[in-house]
């Protein structure tokens, strides 16, 4: 009992106060900033998901492996700034000098500002994003201190948040599951695949038609995205920025 009381108060006080303030470890690979100068067409050339465009870099086909950085650190850096998050999927571009992404502009409806209920549904995916969006709601982090919480059935829920790139296996499920759910809903991409399909964006075993019909109301970059990242982007959309 004397080495698990001690083992505990070795640990410390682990839960975090506030999510949406707090600093994180220089080590994570956050939002990046590109050079001025930076060569794009170079940069792409070791792109494994060749999320790099003539805008700059597509954070939603990022998938932050760093390769890119370790080889051209002078034309690129990843920030430890986990705030990373868009209302549209133009707004994901990083030009070159950029420090930052655009302000979210959307806002849920006043009624959700205290209460969001989400349904989760992973799409084939390696379950990192997964781990990650379960992770927000542990102890540590605590998503649901904010009104968030992650719920069963659809039939409960006022939106859907997505992970992973949407398998042929997955696409009715997903589908139905967004038809079940009541109006007014919202979806929420959350992590490289489910945004843009990451690595298995040009797999014949996907099917991504479900996101050509429906909009998302926030994109959500990270593979995988960081807890911090999906809370303080969903309180965004809640309270405002």
């Amino acid at each position: 009992m004397l080495h698990l009381l001690k083992a505990r108060l070795k640990h410390g006080y682990q839960a975090i106060p506030d999510p949406l303030t707090v600093g994180i470890d220089p080590a994570f690979p956050g939002l990046p900033e590109l050079a001025r100068d930076a060569d794009l067409t170079l940069l792409n050339e070791l792109c494994p998901t060749q999320a790099f465009t003539p805008q700059g870099l597509d954070l939603g086909r990022c998938i932050f492996c760093g390769l890119c950085s370790r080889k051209y650190p002078e034309m690129i850096t990843f920030t430890p700034n986990y705030k990373m998050a868009a209302d549209s999927r133009e707004k994901l571009i990083m030009a070159p000098g950029q420090t930052a992404l655009p302000k979210i502009d959307f806002i849920l409806p006043r009624k959700f500002r205290y209460s969001f209920a989400l349904r989760s549904v992973s799409a084939a995916g390696c379950n990192a994003c997964e781990m990650e969006l379960g992770a927000s709601n542990n102890v540590n982090f605590d998503i649901s201190r904010y009104g968030v919480e992650t719920v069963a059935s659809p039939r409960h829920a006022d939106g859907l948040i997505l992970t992973g790139p949407i398998s042929r296996n997955m696409a009715d499920a997903l589908a139905e599951t967004w038809q079940a759910i009541p109006e007014p809903k919202y979806l929420i991409l959350c992590g490289a695949c489910a945004l843009s399909g990451g690595l298995f964006a040009e797999s014949e075993a996907s099917d991504r038609a479900f996101l050509k019909h429906w909009q998302a109301c926030l994109y959500i970059p990270g593979c995988p995205a960081h807890p911090l990242s999906i809370i303080s982007a969903i309180v965004s959309i809640m309270k405002g920025s």
